[in-house]
């Protein structure tokens, strides 16, 4: 048995836990303990060893001397920063999303202290473009859509969603909006943005479909442009518990994407002689390459279908995505270097290599920058990126 670390401040313990949304009964049953050993290090009473210590920061996901701090660090609470989302369903965000939260956080202070605080990109979309939930949805997809330089004709000469999402989340990066993803545990989760001064950023879940992910773009883009931070769900029904402006935003969000990705008046065209049923949404989805969900929500705004129908057709559709991500899932764990490429993203990875190449950077800070705990990885993740052609 390890000697004990009577200098490990108690309120940390438990404050880390009650931040990463563990319950004691978790924590418990991960040490293979009775919850009254976790009580008691929270408490005082008793004192964890080293090993125990060094566990509890990696479930915690928090650094080993934080827990010998006199006051836990002052952080915001969901609450406060994502206002649009209700409390009930702030309180069922997973101890998961809760720690891409504050990856995310990390990732802006990363690009910040790369850049020298300045972003690279030469037009910075979220400073040029100012807007409003009361604007006209029409006029403001139009502005966006020159403003990223992507015509409707181009975007229907893509030849499949993920060429799509490709295609979009460039711009949208081009336009200064660094874009990530990861695979999120809690698979409702569709993605989240934080906004920024020079940094703002998109977090997308890449377990969700491509079509997904690319409403998730637009549906943040929008937020960041309202300066509002947001967190998006594949089902939207926490929207009618929403009050006042910050229902408006989220229907309004949703409105944009769905506007510009496929605009109303094409869509009235499509639709004037297309008989409704699945087929005839499946290609109309596959031709501008959008979610189904959007063609289905066109549907509704323009009175076609029923609130009910739309409802009973999402969560359809949503069972069996989930199906097949889990069908996925059991197939294959994925390659780990092409995993990081599309979690990453070229534009960041180029930013942290270009510094290594330029000798600014030792390949121990590259792996920090790209959180990679070993650094041969770091190596064979170049490898990867230059046999793909992507350096």
């Amino acid at each position: 048995m390890g000697e004990k670390l009577t200098g490990v401040n108690p309120k940390i313990i438990q404050w880390a836990r009650e931040r990463a949304r563990y319950s004691l009964e978790s924590v418990a049953v991960k040490f293979k303990k009775d919850v009254s050993v976790i009580e008691k290090w929270e408490s005082g009473e008793d004192f964890p060893t080293y090993s125990q210590l060094e566990k509890l920061a990696g479930i915690y996901k928090r650094p080993l001397a934080l827990f010998f701090f006199p006051e836990p660090p002052l952080e915001a609470e969901e609450k406060q920063e994502f206002r649009t989302l209700p409390d009930f369903e702030i309180e069922n965000l997973a101890a998961d999303t809760i720690y891409a939260l504050r990856q995310a956080k990390a990732m802006q202070l990363s690009l910040s202290e790369i850049n020298n605080g300045i972003n690279p990109s030469t037009k910075k979309i979220f400073q040029d473009i100012s807007v409003s939930s009361s604007d006209d949805l029409r006029k403001l997809a139009e502005q966006i859509r020159n403003y990223l330089n992507v015509t409707l004709e181009e975007q229907l000469t893509w030849n499949d969603q993920e060429t799509a999402l490709k295609k979009w989340r460039s711009a949208v990066e081009e336009a200064g909006i660094f874009i990530f993803k990861r695979s999120f545990k809690q698979r409702e989760i569709s993605g989240f943005c934080l906004i920024d001064i020079e940094f703002p950023i998109i977090y997308l879940n890449n377990s969700t479909e491509k079509s997904r992910q690319t409403f998730t773009i637009f549906h943040e883009l929008a937020h960041i442009l309202l300066q509002t931070n947001g967190i998006t769900k594949s089902n939207d029904r926490y929207i009618n518990s929403l009050q006042g402006e910050n229902k408006y935003i989220e229907i309004f969000c949703n409105k944009f994407a769905a506007e510009f990705l496929l605009p109303n008046h094409v869509f009235s065209e499509i639709i004037r002689e297309t008989i409704v049923n699945d087929k005839n949404i499946s290609k109309i989805s596959s031709d501008y390459k959008v979610s189904r969900e959007v063609v289905l929500r066109k549907l509704l705004d323009n009175n076609l279908i029923s609130q009910k129908e739309y409802t009973l057709k999402v969560r359809e559709w949503y069972s069996e995505q989930v199906g097949k991500s889990q069908d996925k899932n059991k197939k294959s764990g994925g390659d780990y270097y092409a995993n990081q490429a599309t979690y990453l993203g070229e534009n960041y990875l180029k930013l942290v290599f270009n510094k290594y190449y330029q000798g600014q950077y030792d390949i121990e800070r590259v792996a920090d920058y790209l959180n990679i705990k070993k650094v041969a990885m770091v190596e064979q993740l170049e490898q990867y990126l230059l046999d793909k052609g992507l350096f």
